[in-house]
C-alpha cells in the first residue's frame, strides 16, 4: 500500500454547464451566482484527472452533502 499513498488523484464532480461571455464573467463580483443548465435532480459527473470515471446523485443529510455513485464508467466506455 506504500506506493498507492503518493499517487495524487484530482477528483471533480460536474454538476451542470453554463455559457456565458467573458465580458460578463469578468463584470461579476463575490456572491455572484451562474445559472446552470442543470436541474437538481440530474445525475452529476465524476472525474478522476478529467476524465470521466462515474455518474452519480446528489445526496444530501442533514447537514451533509455527498454523492451516490450510480453508474461507474468502465474503461472501454471512457474512450
Amino acid at each position: 500500500m506504500g506506493a498507492l499513498d503518493k499517487v495524487n488523484v484530482e477528483i471533480t464532480v460536474v454538476l451542470g454547464h453554463a455559457r456565458l461571455p467573458m465580458h460578463q464573467l469578468l463584470r461579476m463580483g463575490r456572491g455572484a451566482v451562474i445559472e446552470l443548465e442543470a436541474s437538481p435532480t440530474d445525475d452529476v459527473m465524476v472525474l478522476a484527472n478529467n476524465r470521466p470515471i462515474a455518474r452519480a446523485e446528489i445526496v444530501i443529510q442533514e447537514d451533509r452533502i455527498a454523492i451516490a455513485i450510480t453508474d461507474p464508467i468502465g474503461v472501454d466506455e471512457m474512450s
